[in-house]
């Protein structure tokens, strides 16, 4: 530091606060959120924080200077973060598949008017034909879009509360043998769904469409700029203390499951999250995104925020063969899209 100048010092300061702070995110998917739900809210940081370390790893090295050693240590130490956070390079995608699924938040087809657009069913509806996909799971389904009924001969729609209109969907080409649902005991319409489908009229895979705690993070970053930044994180901390119960209400049921396996759905947290981290390794999945996927893997639309919060997670018995994101903005979500091995 002594040979150091004033503004380097100035960057050094910062580097060594995100650095700890990285540091940090690494010990959050072992921590329950009703531990230290304030710790939790890191989980939502870990991209920006990632970026900014090798920002500043570059910037050390450029300037010749060992202080690149910090930001390096750090981001060797959480190599496996790097690889949940940005897929690189392109994968073979030649194997043949099963069938395909999609999971989609469709904010309710734009029927409260978040986008001045219309036509947004319309063109949510075409995208889904366009892809083609044989499973699609929808969160925040609105129920007055009956039309993906005659798309889909196999279908169940789960809606929570009583007076709602909208809830979790899944559709299918292929028959549904059982039809499940597991209720969260929380205010809102936050739930899972899960099927029993027969695959080629041979092999049963049980589906889980999970639409976990609303943190209710509105997409523009000028929105999050004017809320109260204590009141903010104190909600989503709390947000993460309703997803662990929530979690733990559905390990069990994966665990247990008897058939080929896969979650799918709007978890409203990261991959650097107690949640993920917690269904991944006790319920022994494989995040599709990881397999297949490339690039940074955005599915929510939060400006200059690289946030995925959207997954597929298969059983040890089924593989990914292709993974895709698509960059439209007929919601807050992007849809994704996976092709399946069994």
């Amino acid at each position: 530091m002594k040979r150091l100048g004033i503004f380097d010092k100035f960057i050094f300061i910062l580097n060594s606060i995100a650095a700890l702070a990285l540091l940090l995110s690494y010990l959050v998917p072992f921590i329950p959120p009703k531990s230290f739900p304030l710790l939790s809210v890191l989980s939502l940081g870990v991209p920006v924080l990632i970026i900014l370390n090798f920002i500043f790893f570059i910037y050390w090295i450029l300037r010749l200077k060992r202080q690149f050693l910090l930001s390096f240590i750090i981001l060797l130490a959480g190599y496996t973060y790097v690889n949940r956070f940005i897929e690189i390079g392109e994968k073979d995608t030649s194997e043949k598949s099963d069938f395909s699924i999609m999971s989609y938040n469709v904010r309710m087809f734009n029927e409260y008017g978040w986008s001045p657009r219309k036509d947004i069913p319309q063109l949510i509806t075409d995208f889904v034909k366009e892809k083609n996909p044989d499973v699609i799971c929808m969160q925040e389904f609105y129920i007055g879009a009956t039309h993906f009924s005659k798309l889909y001969p196999y279908h169940y729609i789960k809606i929570k509360e009583k007076n709602s209109e909208f809830g979790t969907a899944i559709f299918s080409k292929f028959p549904i043998l059982k039809k499940h649902s597991l209720y969260f005991p929380q205010d809102g319409n936050n739930n899972a769904v899960y099927v029993d489908i027969l695959v080629n009229k041979k092999d049963t895979v049980r589906i889980f469409n999970v639409h976990f705690q609303s943190l209710n993070i509105k997409p523009g970053i000028e929105d999050i700029q004017k809320e109260d930044s204590q009141k903010l994180l104190g909600r989503i901390g709390y947000g993460f203390s309703l997803q662990q119960d929530q979690v733990e209400m559905l390990l069990p049921v994966v665990q247990n499951t008897p058939y080929r396996k896969m979650i799918v759905g709007d978890f409203n947290n990261t991959a650097f999250s107690y949640l993920y981290n917690l269904l991944k390794t006790e319920a022994d999945l494989n995040d599709a995104f990881m397999q297949k996927g490339n690039g940074f893997g955005k599915s929510f639309d939060l400006n200059y925020f690289p946030l995925r919060i959207d997954f597929m997670l298969l059983g040890q018995k089924l593989k990914a063969t292709e993974f895709h994101r698509y960059e439209i903005n007929y919601s807050d979500h992007y849809p994704i899209l996976s092709k399946i091995k069994l």
